[in-house]
């Protein structure tokens, strides 16, 4: 069927991708970014009310997006879960990321598609909610510490050691969180009230994830408790506080994104410094805040300063053709407003909201350091950076991780809050504990749950991440009340993009393509994540589901990036490499930063075998996050297809360093170590890579070839084996649980029996045929030899010849016969070696390479007990007589060396006796006839 066909069966021509953009225009554009203009809908996409939140999104969501090309298959081995038995006691750590599960457990789910991680999709269920009698998995304790536990009553507070009596506050104040088991009305009630508070701020992001979780949440048994709220929660501070005339004015004007007006309203003024600035054309700086700003207003007047220093940083961009110029602009307001909020936060001014935009602006002028104190804040924005850059000592100041945290101790549901922290927390992991520490009184709230969830998944635990959502979505053993505790949030569509997002990452498309198929029926007009799916659809070959997926994202909107990364994949799945760069192009048109974009780009330009603007596509990938493992993988296959070893294996280590439970990143450096011949440190990779889970047999296949050729024919046997094992558990629909081939008849049996035979396998079974013929093994080796029958290439008659011989030598067994003694055939050169006119051995290596014995095939003489021997002026053959060794060979032979010698016209070979010949002259003077020979 072609792909430009609809699904309806009547053969009526449906939408495409192809019929809507073909004629546009506007798709054209270079890789060079100074050639991308942002029009009036990129710039409606980059600058949103929720700047951090959009941007931090962007980075988060295109960090999935690269790797749908890499290869097909995954990585498999035998089921296995690290969590062991049940625990009401579940631990949580961000600061032990390093101690993820071990390569082997990390690597352990099988797949039909592709050999990667097997999960159960069904483990979660994201509908009604599940009865305690359930069987679903059971979850113990991960492998993480991570400090919190649901519903723990009489939890132990830990009051954190602070400089800052403010924080000690917080901390106390923050004990409400942990006061009550997770309510469902009460988090209806919260997440209702942060939706209204969040929108009334502008963090519309925030606003909309909050409405999110509160559609998720599991139904109540009181109807009116999704309409009315809950009186008896009161109100936080940031909720009861109301705007006055001032900041009512300003709230409309930033609703409108005048940003810099209503910055200035809510700014004390001058009247003659207003005028004197005015009348020469330009604008003064923004005046301090106003005296009577309530806590609303500071923050407002903080956001509005900063969104538009974030959009005069954007025209200024895209005015920029040198991207190292580009990549220097920073947001000019940063200095006045990290100075403004540092005097307020002094004074205690600053709520929750306040200091999120604190904590921002620390974030973005230097990440988690601490910000210098004293005269140096009011320095010029240059001075201010060199300080910064010179400075030593970071332990006086504000840190942004520690501001941020305050934020989420007083008002815990702002989800963009979390999100900052989560990327402070991704890009700098020396403060993982810290930052877990300061957590502690609010981790057993569920808000802490979501954070750890987004932590995990951008941390590639993967594993933990699944078995939080799990948890948030079904609940838990409750100790107490030794039964299920109901989980909140069942139907959260939230969570189940998450988890297709973790199924993803970790190659089990399957769970990941229904998780998202499911997701895409929940919310037909949801783009988020979608283009995940998409490359989940490309890697698995579903190019009709694509194409329908490219036509729906382009009807709910042509330009958003997620829509041109889609379309962009499905021009790419057709082979039309061209029409998929334009669009991956027009998706860094609407977001510059878009991560997944650039890899993608880089795959496509590898595709049309132009490697040098791969090669920029993939730096610009690792420029926005150098944790993106599959742009360092992207180039060093780039210098790998350019014979640039040494710098092909340099970034192969940076792939593996970030993603070290891949078997593709060790193959790949063991590729150029074997090119750089670093023999040993080959091997070492290769064997990393099948302890990994090698379900691709890449490693598999080049350990056994390098045994081979080592002469170790036990482990070259051991690794054809494991290489049919491990394609047989990637056929498998459900997780391999049984023995393993090498120690189990019955696993062994069934593997070679049911193994689909493609030219490596066949490769393999017919080594273990000989290999188990040789070692007296027939059964095996006819298991073997007897699947290569079903194989159509030219392994199948050697096969055939194989079965023959090893039949032939059960019968000899069976029949009780004896061994019988050696043969022995003489080649007497005796004439020739005293004359010096023939090199005996030279003829002697000569007929070491070139008898054919066992299955036809040179080489074989020392597995059929074929001994060649010298002295002299004489050559011994010594062979079984079972083997059926031809005299007529050894004078075959002898003539061809006589005349590749140039010898044939001077020599003959003529049979002396029954297993003798000799070599003798030619009687050239003599008229009698020649000898007979034989």
């Amino acid at each position: 069927m072609s792909s430009r066909r609809g699904a309806n069966g009547n053969g009526q021509h449906t939408n495409d991708p192809d019929d809507t953009f073909d004629n546009d225009s506007s798709t054209a554009m270079s890789l060079d970014e100074s050639s991308i203009q942002l029009n009036a809908t990129a710039a409606s996409h980059n600058i949103s009310v929720d700047m951090t939140g959009t941007s931090f999104s962007r980075r988060g969501g295109g960090s999935y997006g690269g790797g749908r090309r890499s290869n097909a298959s995954g990585l498999a081995s035998p089921a296995f879960s690290p969590f062991g038995g049940t625990d009401n006691s579940t631990s949580m750590s961000i600061s032990g990321m390093d101690n993820t599960p071990s390569s082997h457990q990390m690597m352990t789910r099988g797949n039909a598609m592709n050999g990667g991680q097997q999960h159960n999709s069904n483990d979660i269920n994201f509908g009604p909610n599940k009865s305690s009698d359930s069987h679903g998995p059971s979850l113990g304790k991960p492998p993480l510490n991570f400090n919190a536990q649901l519903g723990n009553n009489g939890k132990k507070m830990l009051q954190v050691k602070t400089d800052d009596p403010s924080t000690t506050a917080n901390t106390t104040s923050a004990t409400r969180w942990n006061n009550s088991d997770w309510d469902l009305n009460q988090a209806r009630t919260q997440l209702r009230r942060a939706s209204r508070e969040c929108s009334r701020r502008g963090l519309k992001l925030a606003s909309r994830w909050a409405s999110e979780q509160l559609m998720g949440l599991a139904a109540s048994s009181s109807p009116s408790a999704s309409t009315i709220a809950d009186d008896n929660i009161s109100l936080l501070p940031e909720e009861r506080c109301q705007p006055n005339d001032v900041e009512l004015y300003a709230i409309s004007l930033f609703d409108l994104g005048e940003y810099s007006r209503a910055a200035h309203v809510l700014s004390s003024s001058s009247t003659s410094n207003e005028s004197s600035s005015f009348s020469d054309g330009s604008l003064g700086q923004i005046q301090p805040p106003r005296d009577d700003l309530t806590s609303l207003g500071l923050y407002l007047r903080a956001f509005s300063l900063y969104l538009d220093g974030e959009r005069r940083k954007e025209e200024q961009v895209t005015e920029l053709r040198d991207p190292l110029e580009r990549t220097k602009l920073v947001n000019s307001n940063l200095p006045q407003l990290e100075a403004d909020l540092h005097r307020s936060n002094e004074l205690g001014e600053l709520d929750a909201f306040g200091l999120y935009v604190y904590g921002v602006v620390l974030k973005e002028l230097r990440g988690a350091k601490r910000a210098p104190s004293g005269d140096q804040r009011h320095k010029t924005n240059h001075e201010f950076n060199q300080t910064v850059d010179a400075r030593t000592d970071e332990s006086v100041g504000d840190a942004a991780h520690v501001i941020l945290i305050r934020s989420i101790l007083k008002y815990p549901f702002n989800w963009s809050a979390w999100l900052d922290l989560g990327e402070l927390c991704v890009v700098d992991s020396s403060i993982d504990k810290e930052v877990e520490e300061l957590l502690l009184p609010i981790s057993d709230h569920w808000m802490y749950h979501f954070f750890c969830v987004h932590v995990f998944i951008e941390e590639k635990a993967n594993e933990n991440a699944i078995a939080i959502i799990e948890k948030l979505a079904n609940g838990q053993v409750s100790e107490n009340e030794g039964g299920q505790q109901p989980g909140l949030f069942i139907q959260s569509a939230y969570l189940q993009s998450q988890l297709a997002m973790a199924y993803y990452d970790i190659r089990d498309y399957d769970s990941a393509h229904d998780h998202f198929l499911a997701l895409a029926e929940r919310e037909p007009y949801r783009l988020d994540n979608m283009d995940a799916f998409s490359n989940v659809l490309y890697v698995k070959d579903q190019k009709v589901a694509l194409s329908h997926l490219a036509h729906r994202s382009v009807t709910v909107d042509k330009y958003r990036p997620e829509t041109c990364i889609v379309v962009g994949n499905y021009y790419s799945s057709k082979g039309r490499h061209e029409k998929a760069v334009q669009y991956f192009q027009r998706a860094l048109k609407l977001d510059r930063s878009y991560l997944s974009a650039w890899t993608l780009l880089g795959h496509e330009y590898i595709e049309m075998k132009n490697t040098a603007a791969a090669i920029e596509a993939y730096r610009r990938a690792v420029d926005i996050s150098d944790r993106e493992y599959r742009a360092w993988y992207g180039l060093g296959q780039t210098y790998e297809i350019m014979n640039m070893l040494l710098h092909a294996l340099f970034y192969f280590r940076k792939a593996a360093a970030l993603h070290p439970h891949d078997a593709r990143m060790w193959c790949a450096i063991g590729g150029c170590l074997l090119g750089l011949d670093r023999r040993s440190d080959a091997e070492k990779s290769y064997e990393r890579a099948v302890s990994l889970g090698d379900g691709e047999g890449i490693a598999t296949r080049k350990l056994a070839e390098l045994y081979r050729e080592d002469g170790d024919e036990e482990k070259a046997a051991k690794c054809y084996l494991r290489h049919l094992e491990l394609r047989y558990q990637s056929q498998l629909a459900v997780p391999f649980a049984g023995d393993s081939a090498d120690s189990s008849p019955e696993a062994f049996e069934n593997v070679v029996n049911h193994v689909r035979v493609d030219e490596p396998e066949a490769e393999a079974l017919l080594y273990l045929a000989y290999y188990y013929r040789d070692n007296f093994e027939y059964d095996a080796a006819i298991l073997c030899a007897t699947r290569l029958e079903d194989y159509p290439g030219p392994e199948k008659e050697q096969g055939k010849g194989l079965l023959r011989d090893i039949r032939s030598r059960m019968d000899h067994k069976a029949k009780g016969k004896a061994k019988k003694s050696t043969v022995k055939f003489v080649i007497d050169c005796a004439a020739p070696v005293d004359d010096k006119v023939l090199d005996i051995a030279s003829f002697e290596k000569y007929l070491n390479e070139r008898i054919k014995v066992g299955d036809g095939k040179t080489g074989n003489l020392a597995q059929c007990g074929v001994v060649i021997t010298r002295d002299r002026t004489k050559i011994t053959v010594a062979s079984p007589q079972d083997l059926g060794f031809s005299k007529r060979q050894l004078k075959y032979l002898s003539k061809r060396y006589l005349k590749k010698q140039q010898l044939r016209d001077y020599l003959r070979v003529i049979a002396k006796s029954k297993n003798s010949y000799e070599l003798k002259y030619y009687q050239i003077t003599a008229g009698d006839d020649e000898e007979a020979e034989e």
